[in-house]
């Protein structure tokens, strides 16, 4: 299902002229392991706990969450790719096919992560069109963080 929902929003994009993809979808704990600790080499632990989640723990291993880049910028992921017109463009309509942008640029003191405007996570389009409309993550959705 979020896998057919990421094609749908990708060709959508790319009917306007964005040439999106995914870059990263699953990751299997052993990739995820890897990765962290790469991280941890080059950036210390500190550091990579904002932007990468310890093996066991990243939502990529649950197969619905993206990484979306375009070859039209050399911005992806980078902040920056969040002021593109593919960054915007996935902000504004991300829920209309079943995703959040998962770390929303205001909320990393929810969320617990920096903010990745290309990080994409599938919750289904009524789930997804809600936590837009309230501007809300998905730890707020949840009751897993205090208002």
């Amino acid at each position: 299902m979020a896998r057919e929902a990421l094609h749908k929003l990708l060709n959508a994009g790319n009917k306007k002229g964005y040439h999106l993809s995914s870059a990263s979808g699953f990751r299997s704990y052993q990739t995820q392991e890897q990765l962290f600790n790469r991280y941890v080499q080059r950036d210390g632990e500190e550091a990579a706990n904002k932007y990468s989640a310890k093996p066991g723990h990243s939502e990529h291993q649950t197969g619905l969450t993206y990484d979306v880049v375009s070859e039209n910028t050399d911005t992806n992921f980078k902040e920056s790719f969040g002021k593109t017109e593919e960054g915007q463009w996935i902000k504004r309509n991300a829920h209309k096919y079943g995703f959040i942008v998962r770390y929303p640029k205001d909320k990393t003191h929810i969320t617990g992560y920096q903010y990745e405007p290309w990080h994409i996570r599938y919750v289904g389009k009524d789930t997804a069109k809600t936590l837009y409309n309230h501007r809300e993550t998905l730890e707020e959705y949840l009751d897993l963080y205090p208002k």
